[in-house]
């Protein structure tokens, strides 16, 4: 079935989303060094409409990229640093004991760090469940209920959370169901060499320059809006779930290869993140429909914390990466 051509207000909009984020990389490039993939990745799910899990060692500038993305915006920022000791008040705020003219006293609601257009929640998997459910919960919801009343949190509403990959102790990994609420699972990787020489230039000398602001609330807001009009031909849609069906070994669409290596598969919800992504990359490039190349480039940040693989996996050194990456090059040729 054709898919009829966008609105020509919307096709303006879209080339003013690739300017807006052509712009965007240029402001952070006067920061951060290298990391094109990691910045693509963060705006493809600010403008979907989805939260992010940034994974990597320490010292690769994951908590400062976020806090200059958000310095790009005009938009409300808060850190949270998760600790062992972390209350879900001290995310979502409490009730505090005011006194009144007359010498009435009464409760007034204290905002928590979560109200706010963009929060960081550094290294996520230090805090216990509890609390992690309490931020995982404004996440889902974009609301909190404190002592029986429900806040409503601002729009646009964005977490970006941080995770260790090699320091286990004292921490509380993220059960699967709450990994899923996460669209994308971003790998932060070393630098090249090149890179390393320019972050060793550019750190140590005067201090960093302030970035000017490209975007306000109202504007992200439209931009969400427009990327979710971004068309997707029928075969793309098709192409999503047959992706994501071959990634459960109980299934007979799996391949037999896959079997031994995965011992749990993705989810409805990883279809919608495939298609979202596609759609946010198709209009940051300026593209007026979702190419299959869209599709392929967000399959893995998409499934990478989707796809749990079996000891003999690791044990081979095989990762929910190379499973991904195997599966779309396999669907790729094949259609």
């Amino acid at each position: 079935m054709p898919h009829s051509p966008l609105p020509q207000d919307d096709v303006a909009a879209i080339d003013e989303l690739r300017k807006v984020y052509v712009q965007l990389g240029d402001e952070l490039k006067k920061i951060i060094v290298g990391q094109q993939k990691v910045v693509e990745q963060l705006a493809i799910c600010l403008f979907a409409r989805g939260h992010a899990l940034l994974m990597g060692v320490p010292g690769l500038a994951k908590t400062l990229l976020i806090s200059r993305l958000a310095e790009t915006m005009s938009l409300s920022f808060s850190r949270i640093q998760f600790t062992p000791d972390l209350m879900p008040m001290d995310i979502t705020g409490t009730d505090i004991l005011q006194e009144l003219p007359g010498g009435k006293r009464a409760f007034e609601f204290a905002k928590g760090p979560v109200f706010a257009n963009i929060v960081l929640a550094d290294e996520i998997n230090r805090a216990p469940a509890k609390t992690q459910a309490a931020m995982l919960e404004a996440m889902q919801e974009h609301k909190v209920t404190v002592a029986g009343r429900t806040y409503t949190l601002d729009s646009p509403f964005f977490v970006l959370a941080t995770q260790n990959p090699i320091e286990q102790e004292g921490t509380y990994p993220l059960p699967e169901a709450q990994l899923d609420r996460f669209m994308f699972m971003i790998g932060v990787d070393y630098p090249t060499r090149e890179e390393e020489i320019a972050i060793a230039r550019t750190t140590t000398g005067t201090s960093l320059p302030r970035l000017e602001h490209i975007l306000d609330g109202p504007k992200v807001l439209a931009f969400q809006e427009l990327v979710r009009r971004v068309p997707v031909p029928d075969h793309l849609y098709e192409f999503a779930v047959d992706l994501v069906r071959k990634t459960r070994p109980a299934s007979h669409e799996a391949p037999s290869w896959l079997k031994p290596l995965v011992s749990w598969g993705a989810g409805p919800r990883a279809v919608q993140y495939l298609i979202l992504g596609a759609k946010a990359r198709a209009a940051l490039h300026g593209s007026y429909m979702v190419r299959l190349e869209d599709l392929m480039e967000v399959a893995e940040p998409v499934l990478r914390h989707r796809v749990m693989t079996t000891f003999t996996a690791e044990s081979d050194g095989v990762s929910s990466c190379d499973v991904t990456k195997r599966l779309v090059n396999e669907l790729a040729k094949a259609g």
